[in-house]
């Protein structure tokens, strides 16, 4: 087993991380699809504003049952062909939206492309952790969130882009796009996994609940950013268009920064005391939105917590995929993604609300002192999970 204190590299990753990162990058490259939805249904469809917004509100809450699905199916069937399987069905309900030529034939589109979004989702972070060491995870969990990032800041510019043509080829864009990548991983990934027992005590396991309560908290404070930081931007006089600096700067430092996770110092960290670390540099960045005036002043909080995120994602997956039993990862990985759900649902109200009633500064302050609350709950989180005897199924 790899020692913590030593300095992990890239380089010496598994190839099936690489082939992994390589085919999730580019499958976000393609998934700049989303944003037109709400336009190809009132525009090419016809749908009202009211009905395009309860067609996306579908499409949101059959994401929630399309990641237990991936996470029962990666334990079942194997890794590899759940992520295929995932893809494919993202593709048909693509496809199928291009397709259309009615709202009526849109929304069973958008319904299966709903259920088939989150499938890969538990079955590529399964693989990592499959593959590698415990003391390498972070590293590559931290480099697939990096590439993601920046596919996906470079996606909204081809969006931009490709979005002054007929919108339905971006769909079938992206539709070419999922299927590359599932030819890419049922080629050159291996299977991974092994047939599950009928019945795992996912719910039953106290420390991963107690991880995905903290890691809830953390997803709200994340989607938060996502949602209330272009208000923020208005109010300070900064331009519209810094949002899509801010973002694209943030992409760009969870790059810059993956050499700072492979020091020895960072290493040699056990996950939750790396985790206190992420959740006190989480809460000055977010502090530091509260009082930026400038766009460089974001820019700047903008590192700061983007360091954080990466940090804080990989050890959870890291410590997730070590509470799990090795049959039963991709049902835990799963379980925990669901944050993620909940979090898109409760950060827009939440900020929103927040920010009416104290304004940007007690929003971004109330956030991180959240921050620093959970920094603090972290050697209580671990004496809980540590105390606690591994689940068997």
């Amino acid at each position: 087993m790899t020692n913590h204190t030593g300095l992990a590299s890239h380089r010496r990753l598994p190839a099936a991380v690489w082939v992994l990162v390589v085919a999730r990058g580019v499958n976000r490259l393609g998934a700049f699809t989303l944003p037109f939805l709400a336009v190809v249904l009132t525009v090419e469809l016809g749908a009202t504003v009211a009905q395009a917004g309860l067609v996306l509100t579908v499409f949101g809450v059959a994401t929630l049952p399309s990641r237990v699905f991936g996470g029962w199916l990666a334990d079942r069937l194997g890794r590899r062909w759940t992520i295929v399987f995932g893809l494919v069905g993202c593709a048909v309900g693509q496809v199928w939206i291009a397709a259309s030529g009615s709202l009526w034939s849109a929304v069973p589109a958008v319904v299966v492309l709903g259920l088939a979004f989150e499938i890969y989702e538990p079955p590529s972070q399964a693989i990592i952790a499959d593959v590698t060491e415990p003391a390498d995870r972070p590293a590559a969990y931290g480099l697939l969130a990096a590439v993601m990032a920046v596919a996906g800041v470079v996606a909204g510019l081809l969006a931009a882009w490709l979005g002054q043509w007929d919108l339905r080829w971006l769909f079938v864009a992206d539709a070419v796009s999922c299927l590359a990548c599932a030819v890419l991983v049922a080629i050159a990934l291996p299977g991974g996994g092994q047939a599950a027992p009928a019945a795992a005590a996912v719910w039953r396991d106290r420390p991963l609940l107690l991880v995905l309560a903290s890691g809830t908290v953390f997803a709200v404070l994340a989607m938060v950013i996502v949602f209330s930081l272009p208000l923020t931007l208005l109010d300070r006089g900064v331009p519209a268009s810094g949002i899509g600096l801010i973002l694209a700067v943030s992409a760009i430092a969870q790059v810059a920064v993956q050499p700072v996770l492979r020091t020895r110092r960072l290493q040699a960290l056990e996950n939750f005391q790396a985790m206190t670390l992420g959740y006190v540099l989480l809460a000055a960045g977010l502090i530091a939105n509260g009082f930026s005036r400038s766009l460089l002043a974001f820019m700047v909080a903008a590192v700061v917590w983007s360091l954080a995120d990466l940090i804080l994602i990989g050890r959870a997956l890291s410590i997730v995929a070590e509470l799990a039993p090795e049959h039963a990862r991709g049902r835990y990985l799963a379980t925990y993604g669901l944050s993620w759900g909940v979090a898109t649902a409760v950060a827009p109200l939440l900020g929103s609300q927040v920010y009416a009633a104290a304004g940007p500064v007690g929003l971004w302050v109330g956030c991180g002192l959240a921050a620093v609350a959970l920094a603090a709950f972290q050697p209580r989180l671990r004496r809980e999970v540590r105390s606690q005897p591994p689940q068997s199924g």
